[in-house]
């Protein structure tokens, strides 16, 4: 398989990345929390949140919803949702959103290192933009690669980084004896952000080596004596 063709797989799964990380970031399916439900046919509140916003939803639960089930949900079921935006930087804002301090700080540092991790997505995309509309030959466009390839390789660490902070984030708050949710589970942004972080991460390493000079195949050759790669 040719260089070329590598490159352009390569450019491919860093978009599905891409789309991945961004649509985790824009989304609050993050993780599902349930009460504790103690008596049925009564309503009970469920929610869900990401990095900047929480929705509180109340549940009509029934016999059929709730046999084998200690917390409320589906979340899927039919209710009355309500939003509520994260006032991450405002100064004793949504006390009664997050139950401690640890645990709006948790949530503080995944919001913000998942804003790093667009800003490198943004730079490695510009890299890429300006290495196949600015130049034609293959060394030109390689020097480029390499700094969109660390770029998608830090914006999937940053990812990372901020999945950690969110799973603290939930784990720190089930753990509290003061706590009023019971169940939690990791839902379908969690898994995007998963998925971005893993082809961001991995994709960015691939771009940065497929950019390298090409290694000599014979041991008594040094990369300048290599056979020169076919341009585009």
């Amino acid at each position: 398989m040719q260089k070329s063709t590598k490159i352009k797989i390569a450019i491919f799964v860093l978009l599905v990345g891409m789309g991945c990380m961004l649509t985790a970031v824009v989304t609050d399916h993050w993780a599902v929390l349930n009460h504790e439900v103690t008596k049925v046919n009564t309503t009970c509140e469920a929610a869900h949140f990401g990095l900047w916003r929480l929705c509180k939803k109340v549940i009509y639960m029934s016999s059929e919803h709730s046999v084998n089930r200690q917390g409320c949900g589906p979340i899927t079921l039919p209710g009355v949702e309500n939003c509520t935006y994260f006032r991450h930087f405002t100064p004793g804002q949504d006390e009664e959103i997050f139950e401690y301090k640890t645990q709006k700080e948790y949530n503080i540092s995944a919001a913000a290192i998942s804003i790093f991790s667009v800003a490198f997505m943004i730079l490695g995309s510009l890299c890429l933009i300006v290495s196949y509309t600015t130049t034609n030959k293959g060394k030109q466009r390689d020097y480029l690669l390499k700094p969109a390839g660390m770029f998608y390789a830090f914006s999937g660490l940053c990812a990372f980084i901020s999945l950690e902070m969110m799973r603290q984030s939930v784990k720190r708050m089930i753990e509290s004896e003061d706590t009023q949710w019971v169940e939690y589970y990791y839902s379908w942004s969690f898994a995007c952000a998963c998925a971005g972080f893993v082809l961001l991460l991995l994709t960015g390493f691939a771009l940065l080596i497929l950019s390298m000079p090409q290694m000599p195949r014979n041991p008594w050759e040094t990369c300048m004596d290599a056979e020169p790669e076919q341009a585009e």
